[in-house]
């Protein structure tokens, strides 16, 4: 699956698989040895823990095939949680990255605001050049006008 480790921005998790399974214990805090069931019936020749101080026992008993299907649940939630760590730190990637795309989005948009307001001051003053043109236009109009009624008396 995943790889057993993983950092994020804040530090670094690590996970290993375990090198060898825990051994199975009795009540007595004692390794539990595997025994094998040899009275005929149903479960001759099944495999079995069972607590070291046989027959006088604390009553401690796991057939061995649920150990191993324990240990086979335990290694599926060490792989889930490790996809999960992944998801994590990718999800906090996604953010920081979210995070830096928002704050870009923001100063483009008071770029754009700016520009805006410059193209706005610009207008209004080709407005003002527009209509001091056309104040020149119509005072040099009003001067020859005024020359020729000058001139024609």
């Amino acid at each position: 699956m995943a790889s057993g480790s993983s950092s994020s921005f804040y530090g670094s998790r690590s996970r290993s698989i375990p090198s060898s399974p825990p051994p199975v214990k009795c009540f007595h805090d004692e390794i539990a040895p595997l025994r094998i069931v040899k009275f005929h019936g149903s479960t001759q020749g099944k495999r079995f823990y069972g607590c070291p101080y046989w027959p006088r026992m604390c009553g401690h008993f796991k057939w061995a095939d649920e150990v191993n299907e324990v240990k086979e649940l335990q290694f599926m939630l060490f792989e889930k949680d490790t996809a999960i760590s992944e998801l994590q730190y990718e999800k906090e990637c996604l953010e920081e990255s979210m995070k830096k795309l928002k704050e870009k989005n923001l100063k483009l948009e008071d770029d754009v605001n700016e520009l805006a307001l410059e193209n706005a001051v610009r207008f209004e003053s080709m407005e003002c050049v527009k209509a001091d043109k056309k104040l020149v236009f119509a005072m040099l109009l009003s001067w020859i006008f005024f020359c020729c009624c000058v001139v024609d008396k």
